[in-house]
């Protein structure tokens, strides 16, 4: 990832966390994301001042790439990999906080949204320059990429 990367997550892998096979379940995975997501998110949209607005998410593909297991301390950061108009696609990398072993790589598609219309709504301006600011000038991680 570039410098524009905002880490987003810190956290740790819980006992209770993890599944009969000893590493962590898919389900907190997905939580440790989305949980990032809210952190990128608001950097972008910024205070927002205005109840009516929001984020759907349309499309999110996560790579297993190193299993996580109990007591592991986890880090993701974040940037964004593409704009549309109405849209912002990122890309989460998890990673060891200590060693730098990735673990998942998560992207993301999510669409401005009109909470009362129920419809998508262009970037705001100022949101824009922010998601712009965090734009990544490398090519996201693949699967078989290591840190």
């Amino acid at each position: 990832m570039s410098i524009q990367a905002l880490t987003t997550y810190v956290g740790v892998a819980h006992p209770w966390m993890c599944d009969t096979m000893g590493h962590m379940n898919v389900r907190h995975y997905a939580a440790m994301f989305d949980d990032a997501s809210f952190q990128l998110l608001g950097h972008i949209a910024g205070v927002e001042t205005e109840s009516g607005r929001g984020w759907a998410d349309v499309r999110s593909e996560v790579e297993y790439k190193h299993e996580t297991k109990a007591g592991a301390l986890i880090s993701i950061r974040s940037c964004v990999i593409k704009l549309g108009r109405s849209s912002v696609t990122f890309e989460q990398i998890m990673s060891g906080t200590l060693d730098g072993i990735v673990h998942a790589v998560n992207r993301t598609t999510t669409v401005r949204f009109d909470l009362e219309a129920r419809a998508a709504i262009a970037l705001e301006p100022d949101a824009r320059a922010r998601a712009e600011a965090l734009l990544s000038s490398n090519e996201p991680v693949r699967a078989d990429q290591s840190a």
